[in-house]
Formats: structure tokens, C-alpha cells, sequence
């Protein structure tokens, strides 16, 4: 089964970085293999205590990059693009297939090609605001 490097963001502010192979966004929960060597074991992750799960290129990323919050306007994308505010104040922009205001989430694929996020999974309880570009 593949094994997918994901960034797991809690509505209270923590955040625990592994590989997942069982992350289906119709289940409330996942396992999570945790990426620090310190680590052992598998954790149970429920979505209902979640802000969003980060499929990433790699946990270390660059923090010095700004992500872009805004499409190029020669940048073709599929999907329709959404600007989501997070109850936490955090702001994703991108472009999604599947958003549904009375859905448990949705899948958001970040609008900067240079993200460090390949996609994410956005949890609806945790957004405060969703606007159509």
C-alpha cells in the first residue's frame, strides 16, 4: 500500500508529521506513522479534532519561501479556485474538484506550483470562510 508524507494540523495548533497508507476522507479516522525518529508506533488520527491534513513533497520544506496566495494569470488550472479561511486566521488558495459547503471537507490543490503542499484536505468544522474566484 502506498505511503503518503502528510503534515496533520489539530484545530488547537499542534502538529504531527508521518506517512499514512489508510487516509480516506468518508472515514472518521486515520493511522499515522510518526516521522521523528523518537517515534514509535502508529497513532490514531480522528478528522472531527482536525484543521486540514497536508499531503507534502517533503516534511522539511523551505522556510524561507513565501507561498503565493494568488493564481499567475497565464496559470491554466482544473477545478473550480477557492480562497479558504481558516478559524485560525490561515489563508489557502487553490483549486479544488469537489467542494461542497455541507460536506466534512474537501481536497484543496495549493494555486503556488511551488508549495511544498502537493494537496490538502481541508476539515469544513475548521474553516470560517470560503470565497469563489
Amino acid at each position: 500500500m502506498q505511503q503518503n508524507r502528510i503534515v496533520v494540523r489539530y484545530r488547537d495548533g499542534r502538529t504531527v508529521k508521518g506517512h499514512t497508507a489508510d487516509f480516506l476522507p468518508t472515514r472518521p479516522s486515520f493511522h499515522l506513522v510518526p516521522a521523528e525518529a523518537a517515534a514509535t508506533g502508529t497513532v490514531e488520527i480522528l478528522l472531527a479534532e482536525l484543521k486540514a491534513v497536508f499531503f507534502v513533497k517533503d516534511f522539511t520544506g523551505d522556510e524561507s519561501y513565501q507561498e503565493a496566495k494568488a493564481f499567475r494569470p497565464e496559470q491554466r488550472v482544473a477545478g473550480r479556485k477557492l480562497r479558504v479561511e481558516c478559524l485560525d486566521g490561515e489563508v489557502l488558495v487553490g483549486t479544488t474538484m469537489g467542494y461542497q459547503p455541507n460536506r466534512p471537507g474537501f481536497f484543496l490543490v495549493p494555486a503556488d506550483p511551488r508549495s511544498n503542499n502537493e494537496r490538502c484536505y481541508v476539515v469544513s468544522a475548521a474553516v470560517t470562510k470560503v470565497e469563489l474566484l
